[in-house]
């Protein structure tokens, strides 16, 4: 699994976020999970068109964010979200994240690859790469190539992860 390497400037994304353990009541992907909660609330916004200046609307955002006790509790922020290019009409119920300006190794997952242990696959990739990750985050880019839950062996979507050059 090799990645392509891809510069993004500053990213600005609206939606909604979760901290905790995901998987406490369901594994996997599953809308009975935490994710799938989220991504069920934060997709009546989407359809009811409440969120504006959307670059994409065809390009939602899944974010991981690990936070200092995430190595001792398994816990993480979850948020999903889509880019938008102006914060003018944020509801108050949304969150906005900003991402940085940076370098995104991009792993694309075909079918069976996204229900495989591809954070593992990533991880050995990062380990001999001489790359090294500069922010704590990393996000799953959906777009019209993912098919949604019900059919995953025909979807396609991508894994970034920041990177720099290891010192």
């Amino acid at each position: 699994m090799e990645p392509v390497l891809v510069k993004r400037p500053t990213m600005t994304l609206v939606g909604f976020g979760f901290f905790g353990d995901p998987f406490k009541s369901s594994a996997g992907w599953t809308e009975e999970n935490e994710i799938g909660r989220l991504w069920k609330r934060f997709s009546v916004f989407r359809d009811q068109q409440r969120i504006k200046n959307v670059l994409n609307d065809r390009v939602t955002y899944e974010v991981h964010i690990e936070h200092a006790e995430t190595k001792q509790t398994g816990e993480y922020e979850v948020f999903v979200g889509v880019e938008v290019d102006s914060l003018e009409a944020v509801l108050v119920e949304m969150t906005v994240k900003l991402l940085p300006a940076v370098t995104y190794a991009v792993f694309t997952l075909q079918g069976p690859e996204i229900n495989s242990d591809w954070s593992r696959r990533i991880a050995e990739w990062m380990a001999q790469s001489g790359y090294r990750r500069p922010y704590p985050y990393g996000f799953q880019r959906y777009d019209e190539r993912f098919k949604g839950l019900e059919q995953i062996a025909d979807s396609i979507l991508d894994v970034c992860i920041p990177v720099e050059r290891a010192p």
